[in-house]
């Protein structure tokens, strides 16, 4: 499949909220289910695009099949990432696409970024245990955990690390 990764633009900011929420809703990532809070924010598409990076992937035809919050180093929406290192956040590919290379292209895009900034050295994530698909991406990608980094964002849920550590330029 034909994938171009770019920014998202204002009249996906709907169908790429829908995508996320129902790649979250439909893999049983959310306790509360349809009331999950985490809900507002996984389909508030234009606040994360006016403060962080929000890309898309699209196929040949233009129609969005997957997206991610690109976090840089210092940016309100990176949870664990250190101030040399970026991070990327909700990471989601529709059902009908998942599979095609959506998901590893959208990391590779935020691996570049953060690899093209001055002073960056490395890439951080977090993830559910039952991620497992992403967990491939990650690791095919170089992306090692870092269980010391483990967290709890609220009481039950538990977030794996994983880090892309760049090599140092001389």
């Amino acid at each position: 499949m034909d994938i171009t990764i770019r920014p998202v633009e204002p009249a996906e900011y709907a169908a790429l909220g829908e995508i996320t929420a129902e790649a979250y809703l439909g893999d049983g990532l959310l306790d509360y289910g349809a009331d999950d809070p985490y809900l507002v924010q996984l389909r508030d598409v234009p606040r994360r695009a006016e403060e962080a990076e929000v890309l898309v992937a699209a196929d040949a035809r233009g129609r969005v099949l997957g997206g991610v919050t690109y976090a840089p180093p210092g940016n309100r929406w990176a949870d664990i990432a250190t101030p040399d290192e970026a991070e990327f956040r909700m990471l989601a590919v529709s059902r009908e696409a998942r599979g095609a290379g959506a998901g590893e292209a959208l990391v590779r895009a935020c691996i570049d970024r953060a690899r093209a900034t001055a002073g960056v050295t490395g890439i951080v994530l977090s993830t559910q245990p039952a991620m497992r698909g992403a967990h491939r991406i990650y690791g095919r990608l170089g992306f090692v955990r870092t269980p010391e980094r483990d967290w709890y964002p609220i009481e039950g849920l538990s977030l794996l690390t994983y880090r892309l550590e760049f090599p140092a330029v001389s």
